[in-house]
């Protein structure tokens, strides 16, 4: 066949671009949310690139009803709200097809799917052509032939899948692709609300459709079924024959659109080019039109430098900056410069001579950046091939360490003094990881320092932070990339020792070039977001907080947790054991064998076998769900749900933890090395990864398990755990001010406890146990805006008697509920709420129209200052405690910190006046006005023990 066309389903390719996208959207520097506009873009030049069509089409729906609404009021009636960045991606796909050249398609009365369904088949007819329905939707099996096929864009890397009539077939089971019409009519669409036969999943459906053909001869033969099922298909023919006249794609209305109109021309044009700019799309712009393309981030830096022009900062027109203020009004946003066409002096140091220079030029200055170049991106099993080095910019040097460790360390000892000298600012980007490779050799840095990703993640929590990112945004500059000097995709830094000397025989001035350059753009970024820090509220938090605490971290890193591998070892093969027990306890239940790690398949098992509820929920492409959540809606249904859940439990800790936990052991060192991410979260709690150590459960007694195999490494010490108590509702009790509340923890009461007795009216000793178990429940839904909805959903009561609980517990802590409505105003009015140290998140969404969206900013909004606020507490417990256990002279080593608990590694004989630093500087890290902050602390030859 000479013509392939490519028909594209343009609502479910949005829905799926914004949906792949939603923990991290993708934002301007304006922050519109352009994820679906991106994710479709990069679909539709996917195909283009990749599949070579020659007719292609975006078809559309539009709001008119259809004939289905005739026959059918309630078609579709259930469906959400359109998520509302979805919604105003829809023009903007107009728009890209138009400067794309590309027919975009729709019409009152016809669903998207019908259009597509009426031009496949008109193809067919026609004749030489190959049509592809680029969508993820199913019920287009209905359509395959030997000339129409599925094309299924592959997800978060995987490939794409074509199905054609062998496939659906074999997917369904079935002998004819035009029989999914049969299967959807009698299990019906929840997506559509397409009712079906109640009861009736796709396993049912297909089995009978296999058997009788049709949904007509079924109802034909319904005195051949038995029980259930024939009560059913008599009781429901007309639903079923209804469900399959909804489900049946439309292939024989009129539509204007010829197939020569879907010709494809060519799509790089100019419009193209200026919408990629808009949006920022610089590796979209790139791959159509070029490495030259560079959208930039020129409007935001216009902006910014129009809205605060700073004083005494080095924006000024005649200094040395990339670019001036003067000219930044005369770059367009994608005339970027480089590294060819801007005035630079990058310099290559390669002898003592040189060295003892700059090293003397270093000790004048107030302030220095530094970068390093490494052969790896562990700390501790790296060479340092250089230290690049800035301090005015436009100028850069760039130390190249001979091969060697020992002629290396040498260098690097010549540097000791001026990085050691206080007073001196440090400035880098990233700089623990540079912080941990000169620990790792002997050398700690000492501050004050001036973290430019830290800094911008304090100015702008939810964009990207990267060096290059930030560099085009702010100077409008592209920094040269790895890949211009040595082959390689992988990230900069990560160099081979052979590959960096092939550079550095052919041509060290590369090396100077690239390297100082990052220093160089570094020291400008410093300068551009120094005066930004009190403009966005966060000077305390970056400079009291974040700067200090990189050290701390440096060193906690460094140091290491030493685990018992044997230890884990011989737990794993008991829970491989009691795994094994517990599936051959639930197929038991189950009555037969079935992948038990198959949502599907626990899903057919749990509604359609077990029915253990009427109406189950389904997952937008209608499969049954069967996470966490409702599962233990289930607890108490059958006995099989319990097995399930600590099936899940036992196999996840095994493969997390007890499988993966001994492979993370250094070689070097023989501990484990988590990192720590300060900013990972905007919320500002710290996470860790490679391994993460922050999610080791601690509520079963499995979870417990992992916690005895963390010990202490050196004979004769122990581990010291010290955890704050209920921290972040001593916080709430702190902002929201209530009395009630403040009295309790003043009175040093069990704050569940004191809730449910106002809560029930009853004396505190008068508190059953299930009063306390709602009250805690309340009390930490109440951080995160729970509902009467949500609270019934945990406590499994009903939706009623939870709005009772809920209102008993606003008039008794009045204060709390003030708080929570002040707080959505002042998120309203400002745009942002804010922590006790000022620690500020943008809640972008607290005026959407959208009651979900808005819903959810509004929670958003109560919860941040004071999740945020407790993680600052903790920051700064870190940084002052470490401080007081170098200044009393202690070995005692902070290990890590999860959530509100910090773990130390201490000498016997240091116990005692360890515990004392530790638990007074946790105390009066952040004061929180007249509620009192507790600390409990405990010691043992593990982490279980201790805690």
């Amino acid at each position: 066949m000479s013509k392939r066309l490519f028909l594209l389903d343009g609502m479910a390719l949005l829905y799926r671009a914004h949906f792949a996208f939603i923990k991290n959207p993708i934002r301007t520097s304006d922050g519109v949310n352009t994820s679906a506009l991106y994710g479709f873009t990069n679909t539709l030049l996917d195909i283009i690139g990749n599949q070579q069509p020659t007719h292609l089409a975006v078809v559309l729906d539009t709001s008119a009803p259809t004939p289905r609404h005739d026959i059918f009021p309630e078609y579709k009636a259930q469906r959400d709200e359109m998520p509302e960045d979805i919604s105003t991606a829809i023009p903007l796909i107009h728009r890209l097809c138009l400067a794309m050249n590309i027919p975009l398609i729709k019409k009152d009365g016809l669903e998207a799917d019908d259009i597509i369904g009426i031009l496949a088949k008109r193809a067919e007819k026609e004749g030489g052509y190959e049509t592809f329905m680029v969508t993820p939707d199913k019920d287009f099996g209905q359509l395959v032939s030997d000339s129409v096929k599925i094309y299924k864009p592959g997800r978060q890397g995987s490939d794409v899948e074509i199905l054609g009539v062998a496939e659906v077939c074999a997917r369904w089971g079935i002998e004819r692709p035009e029989q999914v019409i049969d299967i959807l009519g009698l299990m019906g669409d929840a997506v559509d609300n397409i009712p079906g036969i109640p009861g009736f999943g796709e396993k049912t459906a297909t089995s009978l459709i296999q058997q009788y053909g049709s949904v007509e001869n079924l109802i034909a033969n319904v005195a051949k079924l038995k029980g259930k099922q024939k009560e059913k298909v008599e009781e429901h023919a007309s639903k079923a024959l209804l469900s399959k006249q909804l489900a049946t794609i439309i292939i024989d209305a009129p539509v204007e659109a010829t197939l020569d109109d879907l010709d494809l021309k060519g799509h790089a044009t100019p419009e193209l080019k200026a919408l990629f700019t808009e949006f920022e799309f610089n590796a979209l712009g790139r791959r159509v039109f070029g490495d030259e393309f560079k959208a930039g981030r020129g409007r935001m830096l216009a902006k910014e430098e129009k809205a605060t022009p700073a004083e005494g900062s080095s924006d000024s027109a005649s200094g040395g900056d990339l670019f001036s203020s003067s000219e930044v009004a005369q770059q367009s946003s994608h005339n970027l410069r480089t590294i060819a066409d801007t005035e630079h002096q990058y310099h290559l140091i390669q002898t003592w001579d040189e060295r003892k220079k700059v090293i003397a030029a270093l000790a004048d200055q107030k302030s220095f950046c530094f970068d390093l170049e490494t052969t790896s991106l562990d700390p501790r099993d790296t060479d340092i091939v250089g230290i690049a080095l800035s301090w005015k910019a436009g100028e850069g040097y760039f130390v190249f360490f001979p091969r060697g460790k020992v002629e290396g360390q040498k260098v690097l000892e010549e540097f000791r003094e001026v990085f050691t000298r206080e007073g001196i600012e440090k400035i880098g980007h990233n700089l623990k990881f540079d912080l941990s490779v000169m620990l790792a050799h002997g050398l700690e840095v000492i501050g004050p320092f001036f973290d430019t990703m830290l800094a911008h993640s304090l100015i702008e929590p939810d964009q990207r932070h990267g060096m290059d990112y930030l560099s085009e945004t702010f100077l409008s500059y592209t920094p040269v990339p790895i890949s211009a000097l040595i082959n390689t995709g992988k990230e900069k830094d990560l160099f081979s020792t052979q590959s960096m000397a092939d550079v550095a025989e052919a041509d060290p001035q590369k090396i100077a070039d690239y390297a100082a350059e990052d220093a160089d753009v570094t020291w400008q970024l410093a300068e551009k977001l120094r005066p930004l820090l009190p403009q966005h509220g966060a000077e305390r938090v970056f400079y009291e907080i974040e700067c200090p605490l990189l050290p701390v971290l440096t060193r906690m890193e460094n140091v290491g947790v030493k685990i018992d591998v044997p230890a884990l070892y011989e737990f794993g093969l008991q829970l491989e054991k009691r795994a094994n027990e517990l599936h051959k306890r639930i197929q038991d239940y189950a009555g037969m064998p079935f992948n038990l790690n198959s949502p599907k398949q626990l899903g057919e098992i749990l509604f359609e076998k077990l029915r253990l509820t009427e109406k189950p929920k389904k997952t937008t492409t209608g499969q049954y769900q069967t996470n966490e959540q409702v599962l233990q809606s289930l607890m108490g249904l059958h006995p099989i749900i319990a097995e399930i859940l600590e099936y899940r439990e036992v196999t996840k800790l095994k493969s997390t933890y007890v499988d993966a936990l001994p492979g993370t052991v250094s070689k070097v060192t023989g501990r484990v090395h988590t990192t720590f991410h300060q900013l990972m979260a905007a919320t500002g709690r710290m996470a860790s990864s490679n391994p993460n150590l922050q999610n080791i459960p601690i509520r079963s007694d499995s979870g417990k398990e992992i916690r005895k195999a963390f010990v202490p490494g050196p004979p004769g010490w122990v581990l010291l755990s010290a955890d704050y108590s209920q921290v972040e509702l001593r916080v709430m009790a702190a902002i929201s001010e209530d009395p009630a509340m403040i009295e309790a923890f003043q009175n040093g009461l069990d704050i569940h406890q004191a809730t449910a007795a106002r809560v029930y009216g009853v004396p505190v000793d008068g508190v059953l146990p299930e009063m306390r178990r709602t009250a805690k429940m309340v009390n930490f839904g109440i951080i995160y805006g729970i509902s009467a909805f949500g609270l019934a959903q945990r406590l499994g009561i009903p939706r009623g008697e939870a709005a009772t609980i809920i209102d008993n517990y606003f008039k008794q802590f009045p204060g709390v509920h003030r708080y929570m409505e002040q707080i959505v105003k002042d998120a309203k009015r400002h745009g942002y709420v804010e922590t006790i140290t000022g620690r500020r998140r943008v809640i972008r969404d607290i005026g959407s129209a959208n009651a979900t969206i808005r819903g959810g900013a509004e929670r958003m909004a109560m919860n941040t200052p004071i999740q945020g606020t407790a993680a600052d507490m903790i920051k700064l417990a870190m940084i002052n405690v470490d401080r007081e256990l170098q200044k009393a002279g202690l070995k005692t080593r902070m290990l890590l910190q999860v959530h509100d608990e910090l773990l130390f590694e201490v000498p016997e004989n240091e116990v005692a006046q360890a515990e004392q630093i530790i638990l007074q500087q946790m105390r009066d890290a952040l004061p929180l006005g007249d509620v009192p902050s507790e600390v409990e602390a405990g010691t043992g030859i593990n982490w279980l023990e201790a805690h």
